[in-house]
């Protein structure tokens, strides 16, 4: 099985991390990137398909050099044996169309360069987007099938198919299973949870555990970038120019404040103590029962 996660560098939104100009506007280039958070189920769910399955699982993203690392990111936490960064100055600015172009260019490089592709995986949403339309979009580029919001999968590669679970609306309360012939795009759901209960998978999930620390330490080895030429893409259809999405407004991200306020409460004061445990009992596990 020939797999393809699609995965993004989004800014990293812990506490203290973040950084805003005077206007509240995220600075991009003050605010470290990590990988987008929903991709790890994306590339929990190749892992899965190559531990039961064997094959190739590749990690390909588009941005700047800077996100070889989002990359090495994913070989490192969820073994990915290669990686693809698209990555150039006219792709810059691109919405979410222009990136599902740039992205199915990469796929169809892949395919005419590298080798067939039976699944691409993707997350379920971006954290600083969070339009959820760049897997859906690049599948609609590829014209291929397309089954959303899986929480479980398998693949039956004498028959060419996917059996997946997955929500209806969102509904955690409601799972349909579908079958779909392969090629095909999966895009997971955070309630995604990969399953091995064989001892044979566990024991192979072990070893390329231990396989792939030395690739990632010399991830610049196992790294293909592509700009917009080998991409065979036209200008005028990617990047700010080929997007056409138009921005109206952008509502500025709260600051979190600078300073807090503390209340400092000595353990031997039964009544502040007692206090305290007042305005916390309600959120005791099991209060509401």
């Amino acid at each position: 099985m020939r797999s393809i996660v699609l995965t993004k560098g989004v800014p990293d939104f812990s506490e203290g991390a973040v950084s805003f100009d005077e206007d509240g506007h995220l600075e991009r280039g003050k605010t470290p990137t990590v990988m987008n958070p929903n991709d790890e189920f994306a590339l929990r769910a190749a892992l899965q398909t190559k531990i039961r399955h064997g094959g190739h699982v590749s990690g390909m993203s588009m941005g700047p050099p800077g996100y070889a690392e989002v990359l090495r990111g994913a070989m490192e936490t969820v073994y990915t044996d290669d990686s693809y960064l698209l990555s150039d100055r006219e792709l810059a600015a691109s919405d979410t169309w222009a990136t599902a172009i740039a992205l199915s260019a990469g796929l169809e490089t892949y395919r005419e360069e590298v080798a067939d592709i039976d699944l691409v995986f993707a997350g379920f949403k971006t954290a600083d987007g969070e339009t959820g339309q760049t897997g859906p979009q690049t599948c609609w580029a590829m014209d291929w099938p397309i089954v959303t919001h899986v929480v479980a999968l398998d693949i039956d590669p004498d028959e060419r198919t996917l059996r997946a679970k997955r929500l209806v609306e969102g509904d955690v309360d409601e799972i349909e299973t579908v079958e779909a012939p392969l090629p095909c795009v999966v895009v997971t759901d955070p309630e995604f949870e990969p399953t091995y209960r064989r001892a044979s998978h566990r024991l192979t999930r072990k070893e390329l555990r231990a396989e792939t620390e030395g690739r990632a330490e010399n991830h610049d080895d196992h790294l293909t970038t592509w700009d917009h030429t080998d991409l065979n893409l036209d200008p005028d259809y990617i990047g700010l120019d080929g997007s056409p999405t138009i921005v109206s407004s952008v509502d500025p991200i709260p600051k979190a404040p600078s300073e807090r306020e503390a209340t400092m409460i000595e353990p031997d004061d039964g009544e502040e103590m007692g206090d305290v445990l007042e305005e916390l009992q309600p959120y005791a596990a099991g209060a509401g029962d």
